[in-house]
């Protein structure tokens, strides 16, 4: 069975199309990497030209005016489970603000559930982001 992918050797390293939660329209891509059993994502590419050179002006830590392609958004995910990752944060850079994350693979590994939350991960956002070859 040569090119068949198991359950648990699905991984979220690999690049991801990202798409706006509020208006339904892609927005980014995704760089995710391991480093030492976690998983962080950095925005490789904004997909609307005009944001193509925008800074994250509202954040608040060391990614304050930094430009957004380049930023590091996704940080210190673990694996707990098959397919869900947990124990890390994400950065809107349209906002400013850092949630907790949390985020599980579907499709065979061809998508990610990302919800980014404060306190419980009822109160939230989600997003689906598609893998890119």
């Amino acid at each position: 069975m040569a090119g068949t992918v198991f359950a648990a050797d699905l991984s979220p390293v690999g690049l991801w199309k990202t798409t706006d939660d509020k208006t339904g329209k892609p927005k980014g891509l995704v760089q995710v990497w391991e480093d030492h059993g976690e998983f962080f994502g950095k925005v490789e590419k904004a997909l609307n030209p005009e944001e193509a050179n925008k800074v994250c002006e509202l954040c608040k830590d060391e990614r304050r005016n930094k430009p957004v392609v380049g930023l590091v958004i996704l940080r210190h995910m673990r694996k707990v489970g098959v397919n869900d990752y947990t124990g890390g944060d994400i950065l809107d850079p349209d906002e400013g603000k850092v949630y907790r994350c949390k985020f599980h693979l579907e499709a065979g590994g061809r998508t990610l559930i990302v919800r980014g939350y404060i306190g419980f991960s009822l109160l939230g956002r989600s997003q689906t982001w598609e893998r890119q070859p």
